[in-house]
């Protein structure tokens, strides 16, 4: 096995999104356009309700999938196709937006806070015509994995053959969230074919001896296997991989194809009305 160690440190970006809403980007800025298959991770806080509470009122996706993930408080949601949720802390919501969605994401506190991240997936050029789903899963639904001191929620795909509510066949995602207590270390086999990364939230970490301080998001490097070891508080990471596309990616805002005129034709779809083609399934 060859252990992996850090490619890269990202910092994050502060940027304003629907109605003035700030949150901090990583994956998406100029310093990192794309992850493959990742195209955006935004990482929101806040306990000021006048940062957020304009929310995202409605807005078009298509050509990928949309994933968030709730820390603390909740979000409303709701899209073109007639679904509704109300995504508690601890819950995850995916969203194939596929061939067209238009939806709004209203950010609520919950005794004082709101914290959570967003992740856009991209979907092979073969899928991204196709029907639009949505899932929306509440923290209870999310397995938790008990492993040589470390605390692990199933978010996305599997581990140590548990296997999380959400299943993404095109990319084979693996989202996990992971608590560490006071020195505590994580080890995970992270197959070599996928690309990945992890994101400090709470605590300090280190990979191979490079310090994660709170809030750090870093690329891992090739190899099979990763182990990560908590600081005197502890700490708190998502770790996150994904298999690559390999495709052309042309994105202009929400819109996210594999060439320019089929960004073209979005826009145009969006302006005529007709870029919500098909309903969209909701999970039971």
């Amino acid at each position: 096995m060859t252990a992996r160690s850090i490619r890269d440190i990202v910092q994050a970006l502060e940027v304003t999104e629907g109605a003035g809403v700030t949150v901090h980007r990583t994956i998406g800025t100029p310093r990192l356009r794309h992850l493959d298959p990742f195209l955006m991770l935004d990482h929101f806080s806040s306990d000021d309700p006048d940062s957020y509470i304009a929310g995202f009122p409605d807005h078009p996706h298509r050509g990928f999938c949309t994933f968030t993930y709730m820390l603390d408080g909740h979000m409303e949601h709701r899209d073109s196709m007639g679904n509704t949720g109300d995504l508690q802390a601890g819950g995850g919501q995916w969203m194939k937006a596929a061939s067209g969605v238009i939806h709004s994401e209203m950010p609520k506190q919950t005794a004082g806070l709101m914290r959570g991240f967003q992740l856009w997936i991209n979907l092979p050029a073969r899928e991204k015509m196709s029907a639009p789903t949505y899932q929306e899963f509440q923290a209870d639904r999310f397995p938790i994995v008990d492993k040589d001191g470390a605390r692990i929620k199933v978010i996305i795909g599997s581990c140590n053959a548990t296997a999380a509510p959400i299943n993404d066949p095109d990319t084979q995602v693996q989202y996990l969230d992971v608590t560490l207590a006071a020195a505590g270390h994580f080890s995970h086999a992270l197959p070599a074919t996928l690309q990945g990364f992890i994101y400090v939230f709470e605590g300090q970490a280190a990979v191979d001896s490079h310090a994660l301080p709170r809030h750090t998001f870093a690329v891992l490097g090739d190899g099979d296997q990763l182990r990560v070891d908590a600081g005197p508080q502890g700490a708190r990471f998502i770790l996150v991989a994904g298999k690559p596309l390999g495709e052309p990616i042309v994105q202009y805002g929400p819109f996210v194809m594999n060439t320019q005129e089929e960004i073209r034709q979005a826009f145009t779809d969006y302006h005529n009305g007709t870029l919500v083609q098909r309903k969209a399934d909701v999970n039971p």
